[in-house]
């Protein structure tokens, strides 16, 4: 009886090696022991950590030069017959280079060339 007991045993053990060195819970899936957890979870952070990254720098998040010229307020202007973007610079610029506020009105209307229609209302950035 003790016979059938140990066949038995010597039975089940076997079985658990007949598997491989892989450990397998019984819906098929790998087990992962406390380590191999923990690398799962750094991998996963650090691929987290890198996606946030890459997104804040797109995003301009890290410059903070655009940030400090920003203006305070703006002029909300309707554009009129025959006017250029240049002629509105030229107007509002005053002693400023006409240039760089058609470059800022340009920012700031998300216009992608300075050609503007009548009767389209722009904002002009105020500079102190």
């Amino acid at each position: 009886m003790s016979t059938a007991t140990v066949t038995s045993a010597q039975t089940l053990i076997n079985q658990g090696f007949s598997q491989g060195f892989t450990s397998t819970n019984p819906s098929g899936s790998i087990v992962l022991n406390r380590r191999g957890r923990l690398a799962r979870t750094l991998v996963v952070l650090s691929l987290a950590v890198v996606m946030v990254a890459t997104f804040a720098f797109s995003a301009g998040a890290g410059s903070s030069d655009s940030m400090a010229s920003t203006p305070d307020s703006y002029v909300t202007v309707v554009v009129g017959p025959g006017e250029s973007l240049w002629s509105l610079a030229g107007r509002m610029s005053g002693d400023r280079d006409a240039r760089s506020l058609i470059e800022e009105i340009m920012i700031v209307n998300s216009l992608a060339t300075p050609d503007v229609q009548a009767g389209q209302s722009l904002r002009i950035p105020l500079r102190d």
